[in-house]
């Protein structure tokens, strides 16, 4: 059961990344990276899961009537996630042409007492 009252967006927010991040580490990924930021934005979790580099975007949203969390990852957010990306490919002296990579998008929904984790492989097209 997750519980999370009385805080502040950030600390919600990395409240529910953990949460994700306990998600996927039981689906046995391994995680290589949390919040990697640089100038053009961040990325919560960067993980492997077998030989796919897989950078992942948490969404939470306590209530669906505005829409799935998922759907708030909008193109304009795709775009940043994959410039971000590159980022982090180059720094790492990587790149898509050698590296396999895929975009997924973890969604949390509900109140925290009992919330739903939805996994989406490959969400969105990336570098």
């Amino acid at each position: 059961m997750l519980k999370c009252n009385n805080v502040t967006t950030k600390q919600q927010g990395a409240f529910f990344e953990q949460a994700a991040l306990d998600y996927l580490l039981k689906q046995k990924l391994s995680l290589i990276e949390r919040n990697f930021s640089c100038k053009l934005g961040e990325i919560d979790l960067i993980m492997q899961d077998q030989d796919v580099l897989v950078f992942i975007e948490v969404k939470y949203r306590k209530s669906t009537s505005f829409g799935e969390p998922f759907e708030m990852v909008s193109a304009s957010k795709q775009k940043k996630i994959c410039k971000t990306a590159q980022i982090y490919l180059q720094k790492h002296r990587l790149n898509e042409y050698n590296t396999f990579c895929r975009f997924d998008v973890v969604s949390i929904k509900g109140p925290t007492t009992s919330t739903e984790i939805t996994w989406l492989k490959n969400a969105f097209n990336g570098v």
